[in-house]
C-alpha cells in the first residue's frame, strides 16, 4: 500500500511518463467507472437548481460565528444564482472527480466516496478516504490554492475548511487526514496534512454554534475594520469584502449611515469610517455597491 505523503509526486510521475511516451495503463473497467461518474455529475447538475434550506451543516460549521448567524437567521434575500455560477458548480465537480481518477491511476487506494456522515446531529458529505485517511478534495482559485500549497490554511481559514475536516475525521474515528487541492487556473496539485493541534474540537464547536443560533442578536464582529493608510479612514478587511451580509452587519457604521463605497481603479472599497473624503468616485446606487 502506498503512503499518502507521496500522493502528489506519484501522480506527477505517472503524467510525466505520459508526456515522455509511456501510455497510462487504464483498464476498460476504470474507463467505464470514470465515464459513469461523469454521467452522474452531469445528470445531477442538469436538474432544476434548488437552494438548500439554511441549516447547520458540516460544510458551514467552520464559518465565522457572526457570518453563520446571519446566514441562518437573517431575513435577507439570498443572492441569485447566475448562469456563470452554475457553470462553476459543474466544472468544480468534474475537476474533483478527475483528481480522484488520477489518485487511482497513481496506485493509491480510494474508498468511502461521498459518504453521508453525522456529528452531534450535524450532517455532512465526506469526499473520500485515500490510503486510509479522510481527504477533502478541493478545486480552488489560484488565491485559495496558495493556502494549501504553502500550508497556511490553518492560520488563515475564512472558508471553514479545518472544521469541516475535523467533523469528517470525528465521524470516522480517524486522525491524520487532510486536503487534496487542485488549482483550477493551472492544474497544479497540493496535499496538505494539517497538524492535529490546529484542528478544532468539532463537538464543542457545534455545541457553541447551536447556543449562538438561539440568540436574537448576532455574535461580535468576525473581523475588525482596518486603517486606510494614514487618512484616518477605516475600511473592511479582505475577509469581509465578498460577504453578502456586509451591509447589514455594518449598518451602524459611519454614525448610523452604514457602509460607504468608493470605486478605485482595481476594485471597490467599503468604508466603516470616513474622516477624509477619498479622491475617487463614491458609489451611491444600491445596485452598483456589490
Amino acid at each position: 500500500m502506498k503512503k499518502l505523503n507521496t500522493l502528489v509526486p506519484d501522480i506527477y510521475e505517472k503524467l510525466d511518463g505520459l508526456v515522455n511516451g509511456t501510455p497510462l495503463d487504464i483498464s476498460e473497467e476504470d474507463a467505464e467507472a470514470f465515464g459513469n461518474a461523469m454521467k452522474k455529475i452531469l445528470l445531477d447538475w442538469a436538474k432544476p437548481y434548488e437552494r438548500d434550506k439554511p441549516t447547520l451543516r458540516m460544510s458551514n460549521v467552520g464559518k465565522p460565528d457572526r457570518q453563520l448567524w446571519f446566514d441562518l437567521k437573517s431575513e435577507e434575500e439570498p443572492l441569485p444564482v447566475s448562469a456563470p455560477t452554475m457553470i462553476k458548480f459543474l466544472y468544480g465537480h468534474i475537476l474533483e472527480e478527475v483528481v480522484l481518477m488520477l489518485v487511482r491511476l497513481a496506485g493509491h487506494d480510494v474508498t468511502g466516496e461521498q459518504k453521508e456522515v453525522k456529528v452531534s446531529g450535524v450532517l455532512g458529505h465526506m469526499d473520500c478516504i485515500i490510503d486510509g485517511q479522510v481527504i477533502d478534495v478541493k478545486s480552488t482559485s489560484g488565491y485559495a490554492f496558495k493556502k494549501f500549497k504553502n500550508g497556511t490554511l490553518p492560520e488563515d481559514d475564512p472558508f471553514g475548511y479545518m472544521a469541516q475536516l475535523a467533523g469528517y475525521e470525528e465521524s470516522e474515528g480517524t486522525k491524520g487526514g487532510g486536503f487534496l487541492a487542485i488549482n483550477k487556473e493551472n492544474g497544479e496539485l497540493a496535499l496538505l496534512i494539517p497538524e492535529e493541534i490546529d484542528k478544532p474540537n468539532i463537538k464543542y464547536r457545534i455545541s457553541k454554534l447551536k447556543k449562538q443560533l438561539k440568540l436574537d442578536n448576532p455574535p461580535s464582529m468576525c473581523y475588525n475594520p482596518i486603517p486606510d493608510g494614514k487618512s484616518g479612514n477605516m475600511k473592511l478587511p479582505k475577509q469581509c469584502i465578498y460577504c453578502r451580509h456586509k451591509f447589514t452587519c455594518h449598518k451602524d457604521s459611519n454614525n448610523g449611515k452604514g457602509l460607504r463605497v468608493f470605486k478605485y481603479a482595481k476594485n471597490l472599497e467599503f468604508f466603516t469610517t470616513v474622516v477624509k473624503q477619498p479622491r475617487v468616485q463614491e458609489i451611491t446606487d444600491e445596485w452598483q455597491k456589490g
